[in-house]
């Protein structure tokens, strides 16, 4: 049991990776849509590259989703509209007309015939009611209305308005010979006059579903054994709408109970070849970031995350599919890592989602096209210029291609859809928000990108200014380690911005004890007089502990501490370490030896290099071309002779091209000029 627990722990770290693995294979089969897959390609506009093919079963021709929203339209623009006569509200008008009339005709001896006049108006007014909604006269000839239960069709001359009343009170009363009482009866009627008729949205709603209901989803039927498409037969509009109902057809009966497992076995062995190929990636072309789990599962996470966001949209409306910002997948993973890894992790992503999404083939042209101008164009993405311009080459990238697409497919300009140019245009907003999701994901997974080495690179920030407070010598000398390694850097093709910020921090642990270390000293007087050499060397040993410690307090990421831990590696206090020899004899060399690691990446090396270079250059006497050409030769020689650069994965040919910038820099430094005959 205690053998299988050893083993168990020593090959956590694989076990983890085969749990992420599997994992994610069971997650991303979860997130497809459940259905089988069609298994013949056909594209509008491209001729049929398969074998003659015939209707397997008998099945029916489905209508596009536009032309039954046509029908739809159609049944709308036709509908008769529904409204209620409130008699109510009649009989509340015939009651405040008579109350009314008696008041203002209470001495007129003609009251009686005035108020018969009235009511005769009235009931001309209200046998089909008085509609509050002028436009409804202007928009529609015919009007259901709903009177005592029964629905009567009515032409909607024969309903009135507020605005009617002074015309027919105007007719009435020339007919009777009453013209002197039209201003009378118009101020009467314009108070009194309600509307009693009122737009019935819940019925028109009902009945207007119920015609929607009666809408038929095929258009005909295709017998078993008829010949739908012939091999080498262009898929044109009608033979595109067959092979799509049959495509949908097949599709839903291959989902069935029995073939159910059978599918999901099937897309299992499919995303777990994908995955497989993009372990085995990691493990042959990059191990270090194979053997970081952190970096792993982030990679593993990131895909992950897009293949759900598409998923659910497509899930949504397959319509918006090209709104996801799949092209964030590799931007990011070239801002952590690096373009080949991204591009291929996108690519991988791709394959996984033409399962998916409907045009497979014109899905996966346009991503993977689109991918490979993110990984061109996005540069220096701390620069925020940089992101603009790239986000507008690849929206730009996406609407020539489809444009593209729709002129092979439909041979014209016609039926172009600009809503999917809508589409792209909000995809690339999207992509502007790479920026806080970078952040986020640097403080999930410990990662550093460009952007927070540029803002760690700040000699203004709290941590760098309380350096150059504390120890200025050593601040001065970390500035100039960081130009002589950002310039060895760009000559090998490192990290120029990650050896710099490295640099920049390696000695933050001088701090503790500043006067210690012989570049703060403004004195004559040296501490280390006062201390046997073993203790100094302990202080000395000290500041990389120091240093380590300090950066974790202050959130400096793992990455930039890794310079602080390796920039002296495991060699000696050279000088103490002589001077304890002279004093007993015989020394423990571990004693002032530093704790390690060597470095284990270029950038890691060429700090140990420019730390060493630039702190042994104090104590050159009158240099000359050729003093500073042994120096520089004679200190990296040492570091290789102690096995310094065992683990960093540097030439003996960038070694060389390091060197010839450190003494060219020196040079410059020294201000060596050619000396001239007299």
């Amino acid at each position: 049991m205690s053998t299988f627990l050893d083993n168990l722990y020593k090959n956590q770290s694989v076990l983890y990776k085969y749990f992420i693995y599997v994992i994610s294979t069971v997650l991303i089969v979860f997130f497809f849509p459940k259905g089988g897959k069609f298994k013949y390609e056909f594209q509008k506009g491209k001729p049929w590259q398969y074998e003659n093919y015939y209707a397997p079963f008998d099945f029916s021709i489905k209508k596009t989703p536009e032309e039954i929203q046509k029908e739809k339209q159609e049944i709308k623009d036709h509908q008769i509209l529904y409204y209620t006569y409130n008699q109510s509200v009649a009989n509340e008008v015939y009651s405040d007309f008579e109350n009314e009339i008696d008041v203002l005709f209470s001495d007129n001896s003609q009251k009686a015939y005035l108020l018969k006049v009235g009511k005769e108006l009235l009931d001309e007014l209200y046998l089909n009611g008085v509609i509050d909604d002028e436009s409804v006269k202007l928009s529609s000839n015919v009007v259901n209305l709903i009177k005592n239960n029964i629905e009567l069709k009515v032409n909607t001359n024969q309903l009135h308005t507020k605005a009617d009343i002074n015309g027919l009170i105007n007719k009435v009363l020339n007919q009777k010979n009453l013209e002197e009482y039209k201003k009378q009866y118009q101020r009467l009627f314009f108070d009194v006059v309600k509307p009693n008729v009122f737009f019935d949205a819940d019925w028109s709603k009902k009945v207007l579903e119920d015609e929607y209901s009666k809408l038929s989803y095929t258009r005909g039927t295709v017998d078993h054994g008829k010949l739908i498409i012939a091999k080498g037969e262009v898929v044109e509009s009608e033979n595109y709408k067959i092979l799509n109902s049959i495509k949908s057809e097949f599709e839903s009966e291959l989902w069935a109970a029995n073939n159910y497992y059978f599918i999901l076995f099937g897309y299992s062995i499919l995303v777990a070849l994908v995955l497989m190929m993009l372990l085995l990636f990691l493990k042959k072309y990059r191990e270090d970031i194979y053997e970081n789990n952190t970096k792993v599962t982030f990679i593993f996470f990131n895909i992950l995350l897009m293949v759900f966001i598409t998923t659910l949209v497509v899930k949504y409306d397959e319509a918006f599919v090209f709104v996801v910002p799949l092209c964030i997948l590799p931007l990011i993973l070239k801002t952590f890592f690096d373009a080949r890894l991204g591009l291929f992790v996108h690519v991988l992503t791709i394959l996984i989602l033409g399962f998916v999404v409907p045009n497979s083939f014109e899905y996966i042209f346009l991503q993977i096209i689109a991918g490979i101008v993110t990984i061109l164009t996005v540069s220096e993405l701390y620069k925020r210029v940089n992101l603009f311009i790239s986000v507008g080459q690849i929206t730009l990238i996406y609407l020539v291609s489809y444009f593209a697409f729709h002129i092979i497919h439909e041979g014209n300009l016609e039926n172009i859809q600009w809503f999917v140019f809508g589409l792209f245009l909000l995809n690339g907003m999207f992509m502007l928000f790479v920026l806080p999701l970078i952040y986020i994901y640097e403080k999930t997974f410990g990662l550093v990108s460009d952007v927070s080495l540029l803002e760690l690179s700040d000699t203004n920030s709290k941590l760098l200014k309380e350096l150059s407070n504390k120890a200025p010598g050593t601040f001065h000398h970390s500035l100039q380690v960081a130009n002589l390694a950002e310039a060895a850097a760009n000559e090998i093709g490192a990290n120029a911005m990650l050896v710099r910020v490295g640099a920049l921090y390696h000695d933050i642990g001088k701090m503790n004890n500043p006067t210690f270390f012989t570049e703060n000293q403004i004195t004559t007087v040296n501490p280390h007089d006062e201390l046997t050499p073993l203790d100094s060397a302990k202080i000395i040993l000290a500041h990389v502990i120091d240093g380590i410690e300090i950066a974790r307090k202050n959130n400096i990421p793992d990455r930039i501490i890794d310079f602080i831990r390796c920039h002296h590696g495991t060699t000696l206090v050279y000088y103490f370490y002589k001077k304890q020899q002279q004093l007993e004899g015989v020394v423990n060399e571990q004693d002032f030896r530093y704790s390690g690691p060597i470095p284990f990446s270029r950038e890691t090396a060429i700090l140990m290099m420019a730390d060493s270079i630039e702190a042994a250059s104090k104590s050159l006497k009158n240099p000359t071309f050729l003093i500073i050409d042994e120096f520089v030769d004679k200190i990296i020689g040492s570091q290789m002779n102690a096995n310094q650069f065992l683990n960093a994965n540097i030439t003996l040919k960038e070694i060389e091209s390091i060197k010839k910038i450190l003494k060219q820099k020196l040079t410059n430094i020294y201000h060596l000029r050619v000396e001239y005959p007299e």
